[in-house]
């Protein structure tokens, strides 16, 4: 057998890393990186037209919600010490239509949300907006459609402000433009500062992929989509450009920036945090927890360790908040 190498004996006494790992008090002294619950925004659903909460099955443990049940929950999110909410609403398929109007409705089901959730919460979490059109519109793109099939940009984005501006009147704390349309925030931006609502910061999805990770949240808002999205989503192979897309959203106004989807972004996420001079988020969506939920329902993973050592490797590689369907369970894990 071959000779065991030996450390020159003057060093020896020094190399040992593994001091610092013999128990649990010394491990989580010495660690670099950890999450906190006033890191974690859980995005929640409501939808019009129910009496009750309805689980989406792709989602096991998430709900559409009711106003009221949504409520509830903002509460006990309250309690748990999360940061905030992120709002998604299911509009009924009487209100939808090709250009997404309801979203700017001062009733539709969104903004109904928003204003119950600002008069039972207050400032102790911060309530967020989802600024888009797709679960609004009856074909599922993030704007009205050309003659020739292809998203509208520029009208896709007078239909964003119209939705920010009747946004931030329900009481929405952080506007989140998630259209990846050009101009977006800089018309967002003005458009917000010409209603009276200049103190309203927004979160860009600057740098959002068109990921195949998005399945079960299409369940979650009804979106029947026709075609794909990816002349307007990001290209998953190009990271370059995902760097340009925030440097373009932060010199149009963007006080924060986020990365989606996380887990196979991370070295977005971290090229990102790099640069940015504002906060940066990222978001775990709904395929990642969808995969950790069904491979622990089947005894295969440890789902506390796995979500705990993905929420971590998100901070490790700079993100400053995590968007995540996790929250509210992790948060009481450290409760």
């Amino acid at each position: 057998m071959p000779a065991t190498p030996q450390l020159d004996p003057i060093l020896a006494p020094l190399a040992r890393p593994r001091r610092l790992r013999r128990t649990p008090a010394l491990r989580a002294l010495v660690r670099e990186a950890r999450w906190s619950p006033e890191q974690l925004v859980l995005p929640v659903f409501v939808r019009e037209g129910i009496d009750e909460p309805v689980e989406i099955a792709s989602l096991p443990g998430q709900y559409q919600h009711t106003v009221d049940s949504l409520v509830e929950l903002a509460h006990e999110a309250v309690k748990l010490g999360i940061g905030g909410l992120i709002l998604f609403g299911v509009p009924a398929e009487e209100n939808k239509d090709e250009i997404g109007s309801n979203a700017w409705a001062e009733d539709c089901i969104a903004n109904v949300a928003l204003r119950r959730l600002r008069e039972e919460v207050g400032d102790s979490l911060v309530v967020m907006a989802d600024t888009c059109l797709d679960e609004f519109t009856t074909h599922g793109h993030c704007g009205p459609i050309t003659e020739a099939g292809e998203v509208d940009n520029d009208a896709a984005v007078a239909c964003y402000v119209k939705v920010a501006v009747s946004q931030a009147r329900a009481g929405a704390q952080v506007i989140a433009p998630s259209g990846m349309m050009d101009g977006q925030v800089a018309a967002l931006r003005a458009g917000l500062d010409d209603a009276g609502f200049a103190d309203v910061p927004i979160l860009a999805y600057a740098a959002k992929f068109a990921s195949a990770f998005y399945g079960p949240f299409r369940d979650a808002v009804g979106c029947e989509l026709t075609g794909d999205r990816k002349a307007y989503q990001e290209d998953p192979a190009n990271v370059r450009e995902a760097l340009h897309e925030v440097e373009l959203d932060l010199a149009e106004g963007a006080d924060m920036v986020m990365v989606k989807p996380g887990a196979s972004y991370l070295d977005v996420l971290a090229a990102v945090a790099d640069m940015s001079p504002v906060p940066v988020s990222v978001y775990q969506v709904s395929g990642e927890y969808a995969m950790v939920a069904a491979a622990a329902e089947r005894g295969w993973i440890d789902r506390e360790r796995i979500v705990d050592e993905q929420l971590t490797s998100f901070v490790r590689a700079g993100a400053d908040f995590i968007l995540t369907y996790w929250a509210m369970e992790a948060a009481s894990w450290r409760a």
